[in-house]
């Protein structure tokens, strides 16, 4: 199996923590109202929230997919980082495997935070995993990253 794998690193206004919060430890119920038009629930089917937990996005009707299921890996909320595995959705994927993601939060120089963002797909043996098609879930990505950030700007008192 191969794996193709690419950095992403995004600055926010908004502190680590309160990203942190929002985007891992609070996400069941903070992405759905963040991302209203694209989230529609984020439930537990195993787990709490921490390491071991499989967790599935549901988004709205319409798109091409329908859900998400991801295994947290690791939580550590002292260091602001966290490691999950995409291991399935309602469409088959052709050439893909699994998606490790890891991310780390840290405060930026003058306030605010960097995200950085590290993301391993797992090809199945005799596919190549082409540039375009990582593409689409970086855009991905970075939609729900600046999707919850201004939610978070306009909204101080969320994830406070």
């Amino acid at each position: 199996m191969a794996v193709t794998s690419y950095t992403e690193e995004f600055t926010s206004a908004v502190s680590p923590a309160r990203l942190f919060k929002a985007l891992v430890t609070e996400s069941h119920v903070f992405i759905p109202k963040a991302v209203p038009g694209g989230i529609k629930s984020v439930e537990f089917l195993q787990g709490d929230g921490g390491a071991g937990t499989i967790k599935q996005t549901n988004l709205v009707d319409g798109g091409k997919l329908k859900f998400m299921k991801h295994r947290i890996d690791v939580v550590d909320v002292e260091n602001l980082y966290t490691k999950y595995t995409l291991i399935g959705c309602d469409i088959e994927f052709e050439k893909v495997e699994s998606v490790v993601s890891e991310i780390k939060f840290e405060a930026a120089p003058g306030g605010g935070c960097v995200c950085k963002m590290t993301s391993e797909y797992h090809v199945k043996a005799g596919y190549e995993l082409k540039v375009e098609e990582v593409k689409e879930g970086k855009l991905r990505a970075s939609g729900l990253f600046k999707a919850v950030e201004e939610y978070l700007v306009a909204h101080p008192e969320e994830c406070a």
